[in-house]
C-alpha cells in the first residue's frame, strides 16, 4: 500500500509540474485598522487562510494559473478580485473592507456566536444555493451538537430533526418518519449508501441533512422517500495536521473509542489523508443482547493542478449484533398498546446468540474539475457492498392475554452490491438581464446480489410461552432445530437491476429579489427478471418547481415548491392468472412558508405548510385481485427555530404536525383511518449554555426534550404505541486540548416504544473524555 501510494503521488507529481508560487497581503478595515480572522479563499483549490491579529495573511504552494482570490467573513460583504500567478512569483493582493473596526469587531463575535447553525451547503439542491435562496425545507445537524450531547449513535444523533420518530427496522439497520412516511438512510454525500440490514456508524459523519418532501427529482426513488432523504456528509481531509481521540463509556456496558486523525503527506500540501475509525463495544438494554461495531475510514485527497482535484474515501464496517425486537398483536389477545403486556419492559424472549453478523465496504471515488471561471464538472462513483453472514430475526405475536408466540427467521448468507456512476455539470450564465445557476447531470446505477432465507411452517412460529410462568429465552440451537425440521435455507432469485437517469435544474434569478428553480428527472428502471417474475421497464418522469421571493433582502423570504416522488413497482401475477404491471407510484407536494435569517443570523427560523397526495397507491379487493387507484393524503405543519439569543446561549429546536390518513382503500373501514406508524405531533428542543466569565468560560450546560405523540400499529387504528416525552441533561468542559463530557438521557425514566413495537432504553448516562492535538 505505502509503495502504491509513492508511486501514485509520484505520478500526480510529474502531471503537477511548475514552480510554486506564493499570494499574500494585508487586508484592512475602511478606518485603516487590521482587519483580523477574516477568511481568504483561492476558489477552485482547497488552499485558503484566516488573517491574523495584524490583518495579514499568507497562502503558499500555489501553482500556476488564472485563479478568483475571496475574501469573506459571516455579516460582511464578500469581497473577490481575479489574479494570475506566476511561476515562483510572489503576488501581493491586499483588501480595504467596507466596515470600521468597530463594526468588525460586531460582526467577528457574531459570526461564531449562532454554533448550530450550519444551512450552508451543496448537497440539498446539488448547487451552491444559500438556505434564503432554496425553495425547500431541511434541517442541518452540525456534528458540533453531537459532540454537546454526547451522541454516539445514529438515533440520538437524527432526535434532532423535526418530525423524525425512530425506527429499529427489525432487518436492522434504522431510520425515521418523515412527514408521514418512513425514511431511510440511504445517502452519503448526496450519492447512494444504502445498507438496509447494517447499522449506521456516525464515527466518519460531519453533519446529517435531513431534506423534506418527495425528492426523487435530484436523488431518485432508490435513495429518496416520499418524507424525504437523509444525507450523510462525511468528514474531508483538510491542509493542517491536527487529530483527536475519545474515549466514551456509559450505561449497558458501553465502551467506545474514537480517533479522528489528519495529515498532509506531501510538502506542498496537494496531497491530503484523514482516517476516522471507531470500536464500540455494549450490551443491551434488555435484559439479552449487545452491539459491537468496529469501523475505519480513510479518506485522501490531491490536488494535480489549478483546476482538477479527486477525492477517495473507503469506510469498512463491521457489526455483530443482536436485531430489534418486531412485536405484533392478535385481536383475541385484548390489547390495544404495549403498556398493557404483562411482561417485564427489560426481559427479552430470545437469548444474545441469536444475533446478526454483517459486514459493508464502501468505495467513492470523486473527481471535480473546473472547466471555466463560471463551470465545474463533478464526477463521481460509488460501490457499496452489504454482506450478511447470518442474520436472526425476532418477532413475537401475542395470542391471548397470557400467551406469547416466538418465531426468528434466519437470513443469510445475503449480498447485496450497488454500483453507481454520477456526472455533474454545474456553472452560471446570464440571457440578458436574468442570471442562471444550472445543474444538468445522468446517473447510472446498477444493482445485483444473493439471498438464502429460512422457512416457514403452516403454523408461523417456532414455540409459545407462558408468561405468567417462568420461561427461558430462545436459544439459537433451538432455532437452528426448528429451521431444519422445516426444511433449513432456502435460495431467494434475486433480479439484476438497472436505473437510468438524467437531470437538469436551474434557479432563475428574475429579479434581485425573485428567483425559480425548474428542474425535472426522467428515470429509466430496468427489472431483469428471475423465473417467478419476468423482466419489465419503466419510464418515470419527476419534476420539480419552486419560487423565493426576498420580503427582506438577505434577512426574510417567503417559499413555495411543487415536488414530485416515485417509486417503482414489480409486477403483481393476479388470482386469474393475468400479470399485472402497476405504474410507478407517484408522490406529489405542494408547500409554502417563510424562512428568515435574522439580527447577523443570530436567529433563523423556518416556518411551512406543506400536503403530499398519493393518487396511485396499489390495493386489493376482497378476491385478491390488485388494482392501482387506492388514495392517500399527508398534509402537516414544521417549524424550526435555530438561535443565539444572547452570549453563550444557544437555541436548536423544532415542532412538526402530521396528518396522514387513507382517503379511499378497497375497506371502507379504513377509509379516514390514520397511516401506521405516523405520530400526529413531534417535538424537539436543545437549550446550551456556555459560560462567558473568566473563572467558568470552559464551562457549559445543556438541556433538551423530545416528544413523539402516539402511533398506530396499522391503518386499522386499534392498536397504537403510547405518546411519550424524554429529558435530557449535560454538562461539558472544553480545554484546547481536552474536553469532558457527561449525557443524561431519560432523565424520567419513562418507557417508550418505536414504530415496530421495540421498546427503548429508560435512564442511561455517557461519559466522554476527548484528547486533541
Amino acid at each position: 500500500m505505502k509503495l502504491y501510494l509513492t508511486y501514485l503521488l509520484t505520478i500526480c507529481s510529474i502531471l503537477s509540474f511548475g514552480q510554486n508560487a506564493t499570494i499574500k497581503g494585508k487586508i484592512n478595515t475602511s478606518d485603516g485598522k487590521p482587519a483580523e480572522f477574516v477568511n481568504v479563499q483561492l476558489n477552485g483549490t482547497n488552499k485558503g487562510t484566516i488573517a491574523n491579529e495584524n490583518g495579514e495573511y499568507k497562502i503558499e504552494r500555489i501553482k500556476a494559473g488564472t485563479y478568483k482570490l475571496k475574501v469573506s467573513l459571516v455579516g460582511l460583504e464578500t469581497k473577490e478580485q481575479e489574479i494570475e500567478v506566476k511561476a515562483g512569483q510572489t503576488l501581493v493582493v491586499n483588501f480595504t473592507l467596507a466596515e470600521n473596526a468597530n463594526q468588525l469587531q460586531e460582526v467577528v463575535v457574531q459570526s461564531n456566536s449562532n454554533k448550530f447553525s450550519q444551512k450552508e451547503t451543496d448537497f440539498v439542491a446539488r448547487l451552491p444555493l444559500k438556505n434564503l435562496e432554496n425553495p425547500q425545507v431541511y434541517t442541518v445537524i452540525p456534528k458540533e451538537l453531537l459532540q454537546e450531547q454526547v451522541v454516539t449513535n445514529i438515533n440520538g444523533a437524527l432526535a434532532n430533526a423535526v418530525g423524525a420518530a425512530p425506527i429499529n427496522y427489525p432487518a436492522g439497520g434504522f431510520g425515521i418518519t418523515s412527514r408521514g412516511f418512513s425514511t431511510g438512510i440511504n445517502a452519503r454525500n448526496g450519492m447512494e449508501t444504502t445498507a438496509s440490514r447494517s447499522s449506521v456508524e456516525i464515527g466518519n459523519v460531519e453533519r446529517i441533512e435531513v431534506i423534506k418532501g418527495p425528492s426523487g427529482t435530484l436523488f431518485g426513488a432508490s435513495i429518496s422517500s416520499f418524507g424525504g432523504v437523509v444525507n450523510l456528509v462525511t468528514k474531508k481531509p483538510f491542509e493542517t495536521f491536527k487529530g483527536d481521540v475519545s474515549y466514551t463509556l456509559g450505561s449497558f456496558g458501553l465502551n467506545r473509542v474514537t480517533a479522528d486523525i489528519n495529515t498532509p503527506v506531501n510538502e506542498d500540501k496537494t496531497a491530503l489523508l484523514r482516517v476516522n475509525t471507531v470500536l464500540n463495544r455494549q450490551y443491551s438494554h434488555l435484559s439479552q443482547g449487545h452491539n459491537n461495531t468496529f469501523l475505519i475510514a480513510p479518506s485522501f485527497s490531491y490536488q494535480i493542478n489549478n483546476r482538477l482535484r479527486i477525492l477517495a474515501d473507503i469506510e469498512f464496517l463491521s457489526i455483530n449484533q443482536t436485531r430489534s425486537i418486531y412485536t405484533r398483536v392478535n385481536n383475541p389477545s385484548g390489547y390495544t398498546s404495549p403498556e398493557q403486556f404483562p411482561i417485564d419492559y427489560k426481559k427479552s424472549l430470545f437469548n444474545d446468540d441469536a444475533n446478526a453478523e454483517t459486514f459493508s465496504s464502501k468505495y467513492f471515488l470523486e473527481a471535480n474539475y473546473k472547466i471555466a471561471s463560471n463551470w465545474n464538472s463533478s464526477t463521481l462513483f460509488s460501490y457499496v457492498t452489504e454482506n450478511v453472514k447470518h442474520s436472526y430475526q425476532n418477532y413475537l405475536t401475542w395470542l391471548s392475554p397470557t400467551l406469547v408466540a416466538r418465531n426468528v427467521l434466519i437470513y443469510g448468507p445475503i449480498a447485496n452490491n450497488y454500483t453507481n456512476f454520477q456526472q455533474n455539470f454545474t456553472g452560471t450564465f446570464n440571457t440578458g438581464s436574468i442570471s442562471h445557476k444550472m445543474l444538468a447531470g445522468a446517473n447510472y446505477r446498477f444493482f445485483n446480489g444473493t439471498f438464502d432465507y429460512s422457512l416457514v411452517s403452516n403454523n408461523g412460529f417456532i414455540d409459545t410461552v407462558n408468561v405468567t410462568k417462568a420461561s427461558s429465552p430462545l436459544t439459537k440451537a433451538k432455532i437452528d432445530q426448528a429451521i431444519l425440521n422445516r426444511g433449513g435455507m432456502v435460495p431467494f432469485d434475486v433480479a439484476d437491476q438497472i436505473t437510468t437517469s438524467v437531470y437538469v435544474s436551474d434557479v432563475v434569478n428574475l429579479t434581485d429579489r425573485l428567483s425559480a428553480m425548474l428542474s425535472l428527472r426522467i428515470d429509466n428502471f430496468n427489472y431483469k427478471g428471475i423465473p417467478s417474475t419476468p423482466k419489465y421497464n419503466q419510464t418515470a418522469l419527476a419534476p420539480k418547481l419552486g419560487f423565493v421571493y426576498q420580503v427582506l433582502k438577505d434577512k426574510v423570504v417567503v417559499f413555495g415548491n411543487y415536488m414530485s416522488g416515485f417509486q417503482n413497482q414489480a409486477p403483481i401475477n393476479q388470482p386469474t392468472g393475468e400479470q399485472f404491471v402497476p405504474k410507478p407510484i407517484y408522490a406529489v407536494q405542494s408547500e409554502g412558508g417563510i424562512k428568515t435569517e435574522l439580527l447577523d443570523k443570530k436567529l433563523n427560523l423556518t416556518l411551512s405548510y406543506y400536503h403530499i397526495a398519493i393518487d396511485d397507491a396499489i390495493r386489493r379487493d376482497e378476491k385478491g385481485v390488485s388494482f392501482q387507484d387506492a388514495e392517500q393524503e399527508s398534509k402537516g405543519l414544521e417549524f424550526e427555530i435555530v438561535a443565539n439569543p444572547f452570549k453563550g446561549f444557544n437555541i436548536f429546536a423544532g415542532y412538526a404536525y402530521n396528518d396522514n390518513r387513507i382517503i379511499k382503500a378497497t375497506d371502507k373501514t379504513t377509509e379516514g383511518k390514520k397511516v401506521a406508524s405516523a405520530p400526529e405531533n413531534v417535538a424537539n428542543f436543545w437549550l446550551s449554555y456556555k459560560f462567558t466569565d473568566k473563572a467558568l468560560k470552559n464551562l457549559g450546560l445543556g438541556f433538551g426534550g423530545y416528544y413523539v405523540d402516539k402511533m398506530f400499529f396499522s391503518t386499522a387504528n386499534t392498536f397504537y404505541y403510547p405518546a411519550y416525552t424524554l429529558l435530557n441533561a449535560t454538562v461539558f468542559y472544553d480545554l484546547p486540548k481536552v474536553r469532558f463530557g457527561l449525557k443524561v438521557n431519560n432523565l424520567t425514566d419513562q418507557k417508550n416504544w418505536d414504530a415496530y413495537g421495540y421498546a427503548q432504553p429508560l435512564r442511561n448516562y455517557a461519559v466522554s473524555m476527548s484528547f486533541k492535538f
